[in-house]
Parts: C-alpha cells; structure tokens; sequence
C-alpha cells in the first residue's frame, strides 16, 4: 500500500500535499490532525473485517475524549471500551462512558478506589488479572468499599516455538489449568467476581507481514502465524471450555487486534475482538496482507530553516514511538513525497532535518506532514486534535494531554 497520496472518496479529493496544506494554512504548526472522512472509511473496513462479531474499541489507540464519542457513534458495531489504566478508565466513566475493561493488571489502591466509586455510580468497569496476588488486593479494596469489582482473566496468546519465542511477554495464565486455578480463588472471595476472559495474539495482530522488500522475511512470519494461529486459537478454545465446564460464566470472551481480525473471529469461542489503531492507520500497520487501511491521523511541521540544496529543517518533530527501538519507530514524513529523515539525526526535540530532491522548493514556514509509527501515543505530544471534514477543519478538541490527564 502506498501512502504517499490517497484518493477518497472514489469521487473526493486527493489527499496530497496541495490539499492538507491548503487546509493547514490558518493553523499554528506543529500541529496534530485526523482526517475525519479517512477514519470513517478505516470504520466501516473495520466492520466488514470484523464480521459478525462487536469491536471494544482500544482507548489507547484514540486518546482524545470527543473523538471516541465520534467513533462510537459513527459505528454501532463498536461496542464498549478497552482501556489501559484502571485510572483512565474510572475518568472516562466519569465522563458517561460505560461497559470499559481494563486491558492491563493494577494493584493501585488509589486507582482501584476511583473504580468504585463509579461502580457506585452504576458504570461497569472490569479489571483484568493474571495473579492471585492481584485478585488479593483487589478483593480487599472491593470488601472494605462494599462493592463487587468483576474481573477478567488474562490468557497468554504466545507460542513458545522450540529455539523461538513467537509473541509478546504478558500473562503467566498459558493452559486451562492456570486458568481454572486462578477462577477457582476468585470464586472464593465475596468482593470480586470472574466476568471475562481476554486473549491478545501480538504477534499476529501487531506484525506486519506484507513489507515491500523484504519477501523472505515477510514469508517467514506468514508462516509464523499460520503456526501460531492454529496453536493458539485451540489454546483458547480449550481455557473457555473448561471455565465454562467448571461452572465459571463467562460475559465476554475478548480477542485480537487490527492485524488479527480475519484469524481471530474464526476462533468461536471468541464473542468480541478489540481494536482502534486501525482507525488512526500509523506506519506499522501500512504492510498487513489482509488489509489496506487509509491514513487517518498524522502531524504537521514548520519549515524553519532552509540550509543546502536538498535539506530542510522543520521545528520539532521527535515523536519516536514506543517498542524496540529501530527506525520503524521514529515518524515518517509523509508530504511532500520524497522527503526522509537523516541517518545521523533522525527527529529531534526541537528541529528535524529532511533530505529531499533539489527541485523540491519548501520555503520558510510551509508545512511538511508526517504520520507516527503508532496510534495513540501522538496525542501524549499535542494538547489538540484539529478535525478535518471535506477539505476544512471543523473542529478543535482536546487529547488527553489537552485535559490535563497522563495515565502513566
């Protein structure tokens, strides 16, 4: 997939560098931006992708208030929120958002207690746990508050290939016996109560296997996955069945991520999938096999100095996303075409130096656009989403980091 101009709608405008330009000119630079129209065609690839299955949509994928409210309506197929902080979830609660778990294990009484009180307040937040430890502590903070918090396990998805670990290191819970034991205790206690089981398969949903140049390499994850889907899908299969032959019932069975749609509603053990960083479309989704997305979100910099033929220095810019640190990592520029970062400096703190062709003629305050490598971290950089909608911003709204919230 080329990202370099997109065409939407099929009769819309290009979405090249005249046209975010234009669109950019009134604004002050750096800026963030989502392409409205772009993320509504990311949705409803989604729900085609998805099936007949409901999507929880991954907040941290989003990070920005009103652009989950949009997204939720824009897609009734979207159902309820992930979050990765029990703290961010208790905060979007209190903003009218209901049905959220949470993706990731805390033992934070401080957090645990804010869960509550929107528990009192009738919202359903559910906490994920993969140690008894955690269901210890999580107990009693619920018995002391007169509450019963419900919980999810964590089921690892990984596949341990001989001489090969194919995944990423999350839950101890791999079998239906880790399972069932840890069912068992939380069956035990009066303040929590097993609702859900989540299965996040990383190393199929968040490993591109379609990267131009690289065909060996991109044959050999294809056939990674192949593996592990097989491997863990059954894995799954059997923990559901044998929680529910144990008398443990079970809300919801959550599973996969953008990447991993097409292998993960196949599992019927599965009643929901989770996604959002398909909706924002950042580089390391730009090369999957099984789907396209469009360029949703991305950020623009000022050109602030013009030194030799060839180099452009814009303001800012070192936006490097999270994971093992590589150039996958660091931002892209994106518009004007032909325009890469320089070995030796990548994106700063401050400036960000460009090489490109001479006949490319960036003056003194124009705009270059670049896309991050991940979704929703941009929006721990700008306190604002501009919203563009056919050919104009129609809106300015606050990330998190605009209302004042960092999670962790």
């Amino acid at each position: 997939m080329s990202c370099a101009e997109t065409k939407f709608p099929l009769e819309g405008p290009a979405r090249n560098y005249n046209y975010y330009s234009a669109i950019l000119a009134d604004y002050q630079l750096p800026a963030a931006f989502i392409d409205v129209d772009q993320l509504l065609v990311n949705l409803e690839r989604m729900r085609l992708r998805a099936g007949h299955l409901p999507v929880r949509l991954v907040t941290k994928s989003v990070r920005c208030v009103e652009m989950i409210r949009t997204i939720l309506a824009a897609g009734p197929f979207i159902q309820g929120l992930l979050c990765y902080s029990a703290g961010e979830a208790a905060w979007l609660a209190s903003q009218g958002f209901d049905d959220i778990v949470v993706a990731y294990p805390t033992v934070d009484a401080r957090d645990i207690l804010k869960v509550t009180i929107q528990q009192r307040r009738g919202r359903s937040i559910t906490l994920m746990v993969d140690n008894l430890a955690q269901v210890i502590a999580i107990n009693e903070i619920a018995m002391t508050e007169g509450v019963v918090i419900p919980l999810a396990i964590d089921l690892d998805m990984s596949s341990d290939f001989p001489g090969l670990y194919f995944g990423v290191h999350r839950s101890p819970i791999n079998n239906a016996a880790k399972a069932l034991k840890l069912a068992d205790e939380i069956a035990k206690r009066k303040g929590v109560a097993l609702e859900g089981l989540m299965g996040y398969e990383g190393q199929i949903a968040g490993l591109m296997d379609d990267v131009p140049g690289q065909v060996l390499k991109n044959a050999v994850i294809r056939y990674l996955k192949r593996r592990s889907i097989k491997e863990v899908n059954a894995r799954r299969q059997n923990v559901v069945a044998a929680l529910l032959d144990a008398g443990h019932a079970l809300r919801f069975v959550n599973g996969g991520g953008t990447g991993s749609f097409e292998s993960t509603r196949d599992d019927p053990s599965v009643t929901e999938l989770a996604a959002g960083s398909g909706l924002y479309a950042p580089t390391l989704f730009d090369h999957y096999q099984a789907f396209e997305l469009l360029p949703s979100a991305g950020f623009a910099l000022p050109v602030t100095r013009t030194q030799d033929t060839g180099v452009t220095v814009c303001s800012g810019g070192g936006y490097v996303a999270s994971g093992p640190a590589g150039k996958d990592r660091l931002p892209k520029p994106w518009l004007p075409s032909g325009c890469t970062l320089i070995d030796n400096e990548a994106a700063g703190e401050v400036q960000t130096p460009l090489l490109h062709a001479a006949t490319l003629a960036l003056k003194i305050g124009d705009p270059v656009l670049f896309r991050h490598a991940k979704a929703g971290e941009l929006c721990e950089r700008f306190n604002e989403l501009l919203l563009i909608r056919n050919g104009r911003v129609f809106d300015r709204v606050p990330t998190y980091r605009g209302e004042g919230k960092s999670f962790f």
